[in-house]
């Protein structure tokens, strides 16, 4: 399958904050597609996606907040054959663990544990549609050291 070239820059301005620390070009460059699919009026894959890699490059804590809330309502309206015309073979179910985690641990940094625990306890809930493999772990070891996060504030 051939992922669709949105989701292949996507990837690539992400990789440059995740693996050469350029924060700012990957945000600049994670701004100028969100403006070209249309913002959270675009395809939701592509909101979805990029909403979560954008959640990652902010430097506040309520701007990541914001930007993963974005990436699950995305995921909210996304189809199996969206997903599955964009090349990508995860399915939809594998990726709220993330979104939730994600969410989980910005309300763990602003000090709202409550909020946290809600969010944990929905990546929980979704922990079976993820893989044994490598972004399931991650995201098992993610789930793991929130929850001690949390058990010990």
């Amino acid at each position: 399958m051939i992922i669709a070239p949105v989701l292949v820059r996507i990837g690539a301005a992400a990789q440059l904050h995740h693996h050469r620390g350029q924060r700012d070009t990957a945000r600049r460059l994670l701004g100028e597609i969100w403006d070209e699919i249309g913002g959270e009026r675009g395809n939701p894959l592509h909101v979805c996606v990029l909403a979560h890699a954008m959640a990652d490059v902010q430097e506040d804590v309520r701007q990541e907040l914001l930007w993963d809330h974005r990436a699950l309502a995305a995921a909210g309206l996304l189809t199996p054959v969206q997903s599955a015309e964009a090349g990508v073979d995860l399915p939809i179910a594998a990726l709220y663990p993330s979104l939730h985690l994600n969410i989980a641990d910005c309300h763990r940094r602003l000090g709202d544990l409550d909020r946290a625990r809600e969010h944990l306890q929905h990546a929980r809930t979704g922990i079976d549609a993820l893989g044994d493999d490598e972004y399931g772990r991650l995201i098992r070891s993610g789930l793991n050291t929130l929850t001690q996060q949390l058990s010990n504030p």
